[in-house]
């Protein structure tokens, strides 16, 4: 119960605050305020949620309703981003938000990266919450995570590749060709960051590297233990932001799974390593070359730590680490939780 009332008060608190804020930010949170309650640790969502509230910005008005016949139109513009929050929660009066769910998951998928994966992530979120008590706060966050996935919908390069040899993500990477250091943006937002794979003819063809036809979550305990690797192995200053979300936003779709059906399940897992890749490309990232050594400090000890920073992204990563761990006991993850909270702290 403490958790629940906690998740609503927090939903409460933040009702009133835009997906965006300071120039293209993600508003984290109704999601880091979800990862408290998953964590155990109901008693710090209203402190860290009233701490994090003064950053953020009011929310953007409606402009104009999305027609269901034309929303093509619409789809990947970000000034339509309460629009498609309007359409979302009209979605869900018509009919269930599990159907809602099962219809737009694969017509979004393709743009899974959107927002480096932020709009799959606080969709993820809050079907997590929704699955546990469904209220209209709940349903309301749910409208908002699909609205904002919807709005900043944007794919990467694809062009099938018949003779791929589809293996494990973990087999997979090493496979992925890097971007030249002269070719890589540094500054902006993570999504700038992907812009040259656009011309970058090595990537196209990433997204027919793996196998999806397998066990869903087996393919995403590999590809989630793959990119800790990544992360522990890539991080030079800067870079600790872009790195952790080839972990939580790849992770993020194991929440939705229940909700999905076969085909829709496999799209999304696709879609969710192209995404980590392409991350993984454009920074030039690394990976492991010899196995990482467990920590000494324990489950409970790194999550206090990571609601110690009071960073977002500490809380996220390390509620998805400890999520993954539980299914797939690999030091990995407890390794990246670490490293996150030293980094963030």
């Amino acid at each position: 119960m403490r958790g629940a009332e906690a998740m609503e008060d927090a939903l409460a608190l933040l009702a009133s605050t835009g997906p965006e804020y300071a120039g293209g930010l993600s508003n984290h949170g109704p999601m880091a305020a979800e990862a408290l309650v998953a964590l155990g640790r109901a008693d710090a969502v209203v402190p860290w949620v009233e701490s994090y509230k003064s950053r953020l910005q009011p929310h953007p008005r409606s402009t104009r309703r999305i027609d269901p016949q034309e929303w093509r139109e619409a789809l990947g513009d970000p000034s339509r981003v309460t629009d498609w929050i309007a359409y979302f929660e009209r979605a869900c009066e018509a009919q269930p938000w599990t159907a809602v769910l099962a219809e737009w998951a694969p017509r979004l998928a393709p743009g899974v990266i959107a927002a480096a994966f932020h709009g799959v992530i606080r969709t993820a979120h809050a079907v997590r919450s929704l699955g546990l008590q469904d209220t209209p706060a709940r349903r309301r966050e749910f409208a908002e995570g699909l609205g904002y996935w919807a709005a900043t919908y944007e794919t990467l390069p694809d062009e099938p590749h018949r003779n791929a040899v589809r293996a494990l993500p973990s087999q997979a990477i090493a496979r992925v060709a890097t971007l030249p250091a002269d070719q890589r943006i540094t500054g902006g937002n993570i999504t700038h960051r992907l812009r040259p794979l656009a011309s970058f003819p090595a990537f196209a063809a990433v997204t027919d590297e793996v196998d999806v036809s397998g066990d869903a979550s087996l393919f995403l305990s590999d590809l989630t233990a793959a990119f800790a690797g990544v992360y522990c192995a890539s991080v030079p200053p800067g870079s600790v932001i872009t790195y952790i979300h080839t972990v939580t936003g790849p992770s993020a779709i194991r929440l939705l799974l229940p909700s999905l059906p076969l085909e829709a399940q496999r799209t999304l897992l696709r879609y969710a390593w192209q995404g980590a890749a392409a991350l993984y490309a454009a920074s030039g990232g690394r990976t492991l070359t010899q196995p990482p050594a467990d920590p000494n400090a324990s489950r409970d000890e790194l999550i206090d730590r990571a609601i110690a920073t009071g960073d977002e992204h500490a809380i996220k990563f390390t509620e998805a680490c400890v999520r993954e761990h539980a299914l797939n006991p690999q030091p990995i993850y407890r390794t990246a939780m670490q490293q996150a909270v030293d980094r963030l702290g």
